[in-house]
Formats: C-alpha cells, sequence, structure tokens
C-alpha cells in the first residue's frame, strides 16, 4: 500500500497510513489487489464508512468490466486499462477500482500498474499543477490509462501496413490467417471495451456529487473524447483488416482469372492444330496427301498459320 498527502496544492508527501483523515487536503490509498484483500478494513477505519460488500467484491475482481456506482458515503469508478502486455502487441485489460470520498482516494490496482506509477512519480518529482481534490487525482489516472490506449494507434498502423504488403504479395502466399483472424477478434473488444469505458465515466459524471468546475468539466470531456477517438480509430482499423482481407481475394481471384484466360486461349490455339493432327494420323491406306512430296512442310506451315492467325485474333479482340 501506498500512500500520499495532499495538502494547500503542494507537491504530496508519502506517509504512513493516518489515524485519521486531513481537516485540510486529502489521502490517496494505492492498493495492490493481489496483496489487499481486506483493504476495506483499513478504508473503514480512516473513513468512518462501511463499504458495501458487493462493491468490495467488484474491486478485487480481476475481470470485472467499467462501471460506476455510487452510495451516499462515496463514489465508485471501476475503468479497464491497459496491461503491459498489451502494449508489447498483445491486446489485454485488467480493472482498476476508484472510490472517491470528499477528502480521500482509494485505487485498487494490479501489481503491475503502469498508468498510476506514472502518475505517482509524475506528482512527486515534477513541477506542476497538483490537485487539490480526489477527483483530480482519479483523473489524472483515467487519462494516463486512455493516453496508453492512444499510442496503441502508430505500431497497430505499422502492424496493418505489414499485413497489406504481405497478403498483396503474389510472390510468397499469406498463411498465417490464424493470427490475422485473432487480431480481428481484438478489435472486436477493444471497441467493446471503450464502450464500456465512455459508458463508465459518463455514468459517474452525470451522476456524480463532486462539485465539478469549469476547468475539470474540460478535462473530463476530453476524456471522453479521447476514449470515442480510439473507440472510432479501433472501429475504422477493423474495417481496414476486412477490407484487406476482401481485396486479397479479389487479387487471388484476379490472378487466378488471369491464368484460367492463358490457359484457355492455349487450349483454344491448339484444339485446331490438334484436330489437324488426328486427321493426318489416321491409319488409312489411301490418303493421297501423305504421299505428297512437301505434304509434312505443307500441314507444319498451315498449322503454324492457323496458330499465328488465332493469336493475332484474341490480340485484336483484347483476350490475350
Amino acid at each position: 500500500m501506498d500512500i500520499l498527502l495532499f495538502g494547500d496544492g503542494k507537491r504530496p508527501i508519502p506517509v504512513e497510513i493516518p489515524d485519521k483523515l486531513p481537516a485540510n487536503g486529502f489521502v490517496w490509498l494505492d492498493f495492490v489487489r493481489e496483496d489487499s484483500s481486506d483493504w476495506a478494513l483499513a478504508v473503514g477505519r480512516l473513513a468512518g464508512v462501511t463499504i458495501h460488500e458487493r462493491h468490495v467484491q467488484d474491486s478485487l475482481n480481476a475481470q470485472h468490466p467499467s462501471f460506476s456506482d455510487s452510495t451516499t458515503h462515496y463514489e465508485m469508478v471501476v475503468f479497464r486499462g491497459l496491461s503491459p502486455t498489451g502494449s508489447t502487441g498483445q491486446f489485454a485489460t485488467r480493472p482498476t477500482a476508484f472510490f472517491l470520498f470528499d477528502n480521500l482516494l482509494v485505487t485498487i490496482r494490479p501489481r503491475d500498474s503502469v498508468s498510476i506509477h506514472q502518475v505517482r512519480e509524475r506528482l512527486l518529482t515534477e513541477d506542476g499543477r497538483i490537485p487539490t481534490r480526489p477527483v483530480g487525482v482519479m483523473h489524472l489516472v483515467l487519462s494516463a490509462q486512455v493516453d496508453r490506449f492512444l499510442q496503441m494507434r502508430e505500431p497497430m498502423t505499422e502492424k496493418l501496413e505489414k499485413w497489406r504488403h504481405d497478403l498483396l504479395d503474389p510472390k510468397n502466399p499469406f498463411d498465417d490467417w490464424m493470427t490475422l483472424m485473432d487480431y480481428s477478434s481484438q478489435l472486436r473488444r477493444m471497441t467493446m471495451v471503450f464502450e464500456e469505458q465512455a459508458d463508465a465515466v459518463t455514468m459517474w459524471r452525470e451522476g456524480t456529487d463532486v462539485e465539478l468546475d469549469d476547468h475539470l468539466m474540460v478535462r473530463i470531456n476530453d476524456l471522453l473524447e479521447h476514449i470515442r477517438r480510439v473507440a472510432r480509430f479501433t472501429t475504422a482499423h477493423q474495417g481496414d483488416v476486412e477490407a484487406l482481407v476482401s481485396l486479397h481475394f479479389s487479387a487471388v481471384a484476379h490472378r487466378t482469372n488471369e491464368i484460367m484466360r492463358v490457359l484457355t486461349v492455349l487450349s483454344a490455339i491448339f484444339l485446331p492444330l490438334t484436330l489437324v493432327a488426328g486427321i493426318f494420323g489416321m491409319n488409312f491406306d489411301n490418303m493421297p496427301e501423305l504421299r505428297y512430296q512437301y505434304s509434312y512442310f505443307v500441314v507444319l506451315g498451315a498449322m503454324v498459320t492457323i496458330a499465328i492467325g488465332m493469336l493475332a485474333a484474341f490480340r485484336r479482340n483484347h483476350w490475350f
């Protein structure tokens, strides 16, 4: 558990868990989900309230979707952020639970949460505006989590460009279809995650009792716009993948048609030649042409003339 004490807009300081909440300022309690199954007891003693059992279960559920709820004493937001494995190419998310009190913020997050670590280090070491209320810190963490999704757009675009080259390369037929289908399924899951995120933040914004000044309202609206921007990107990206697959099969069909056209033309040219060869290959005794001194050359010349004539006719009609 990490604890930061905020006061008077100054840089927060790490402290041990206090006996009571400060009269001025607020406290941020950050719990690791895997190590803090009893976090609600510590928060209950400090805040003097009882955390609803269902909310405790939701905070410890690593599969919980993005969600928002509230009681008379606190507000809860569950937000699924990008896991470290997702940044290396495999999309995966884990939830972080936020419990918002008047002068207390509680987060229950995965052990290797990147976003909370970034926000904590920024608040402790960098100059800048320091939140004066718990909702400000929650906004910073949510923004950091959404920014990590925004950073995925460039590698995803690069991956699509590589697949576009592989799918349309006639010299190296594409055969990694399972990976492509898994990627398409990931995009569908991503779209669902972003829709849940937007719904959770919108539900909290519309139902919160926290006073949202103009500055914070603009920041919350920007956060929602970023979520929707990533959702639009993944939807468009999924459409690009489907269009690329369709283009691949269209290109394969076009190449097949070209091959069939060449084979058809060759068959059409050799058909009369086969007929001539078949006629003169018949074993009749009375075939005067066979006794002619130049029969071989005449027939061979006729066959060449027929082949050239048919090829010229195909060329003239743009069939070959």
